[in-house]
């Protein structure tokens, strides 16, 4: 079988070992996937097809197709492995290298632990624990660590983030995008002892203790075009502190200009008092992020930066000196302001988590 590109190859053999073989690489779900592609090309040749449809066919370039069907008549199923690199005989084979993911990535420990330590691993696989460390390692593995996420809810999450992402990607003729948020519980800490500076081959040292002094509440409108940001402290959070933000909102921005706020779904921001203000006030417009999507609220991304950049090492003797600093640090940042770039458009997210959640489906299979 042919389709008249490059020379007419001699049809593929498979012997019922090798094509056992073969199939069980083939069908690997989860890892090795380099060895399984390699094992699905040798069985589309050895299906009667030429190099170019087996090209197609898998999506592969011809060149690859051609050296793995050689490697494959010149060798046999071992062909298809790595080539060994110079330097000193290896002491972990592929195969040995292979089950140590394997079992990672696709078995429970015996023992009914959560995830798979070294030493559990090592005396599944039957290597020491340095080795099973140096393949997670090389591999990226990482069974200690756990990330958590949420999902969201909401039944509008769609037209929600669609709409969001256009403000970001696309602003209104003529409008200012503001993306509002409070960052909350503020704490003023003092250290019990000064930090001590950083000196060559030592970084700063700050002692883990500290002494409370109270907390602060920062309000604040991040401008999405030009960087600067509105801020605004607050002893609490109700919604009559969110009011007097608004108010502080109106007053440092050109009247005639339309704002669009993006900010979550916070219950202080949906009060009457606020409803009433916003009736009054028409030129606010608000676009509420959808539920445990703090993400898409770009201000979070400059919080981000006011904790790495000046809360994390200052110390505070009291809740108005912490004020009075961040304040400080507000206005330096607004004397050079940077604007976040957003680049992701919605069809990128929502394809992004179509992707997550067809994992999870997977997964409880």
């Amino acid at each position: 079988m042919g389709d008249g590109r490059g020379p007419k190859l001699a049809v593929l053999e498979l012997t019922a070992e090798e094509r056992e073989t073969l199939q069980g690489l083939a069908r690997r779900p989860k890892t090795a996937q380099a060895l399984a592609l390699r094992a699905r090309i040798v069985l589309a040749c050895a299906g009667g097809l030429s190099n170019s449809e087996v090209s197609r066919q898998l999506g592969v370039s011809l060149p690859t197709v051609g050296k793995w069907r050689k490697r494959f008549v010149d060798h046999g199923v071992d062909g298809l492995r790595d080539e060994a690199r110079p330097g000193a005989p290896r002491k972990i084979t592929d195969a040995q290298v292979e089950a140590v993911i394997v079992t990672t990535l696709e078995h429970a420990p015996a023992n009914k632990d959560t995830h798979w330590s070294t030493r559990s691993m090592a005396k599944a696989v039957g290597l020491n624990q340095t080795a099973v460390s140096r393949i997670w390692r090389a591999f990226g593995l990482k069974p200690h660590l756990v990330d958590t996420w949420k999902l969201s809810t909401d039944p509008l999450f769609i037209d929600k983030v669609r709409d969001i992402v256009g403000l970001y990607l696309d602003p209104p003729q003529g409008a200012m995008v503001l993306a509002v948020d409070e960052k909350s519980q503020i704490q003023a800490l003092d250290r019990t002892a000064p930090m001590l500076p950083m000196m060559p081959g030592t970084p700063g040292r700050t002692t883990h203790d500290y002494t409370r002094h109270g907390t602060t509440s920062l309000f604040a409108a991040l401008d999405v075009a030009t960087g600067t940001v509105i801020g605004q402290t607050h002893r609490k959070h109700r919604h009559q502190e969110f009011l007097r933000f608004l108010k502080t909102i109106d007053k440092a921005t050109p009247p005639e200009v339309d704002l669009h706020l993006v900010l979550d779904n916070y219950g202080t921001h949906k009060t009457p008092q606020i409803h009433q203000w916003l009736v009054r006030h028409p030129r606010f417009h608000l676009h509420f992020t959808p539920t445990y999507s703090s993400w898409l609220n770009i201000v979070e991304r400059w919080f981000a930066e006011l904790t790495n950049r000046k809360l994390r090492r200052s110390a505070h003797r009291s809740v108005t000196a912490l004020e009075a600093d961040v304040n400080t640090w507000i206005q330096a940042w607004n004397a050079d302001p940077k604007p976040f770039i957003w680049t992701k458009t919605a069809d990128n997210i929502l394809e992004t988590l179509a992707v997550y959640c067809q994992r999870i489906n997977d997964s409880q299979h």
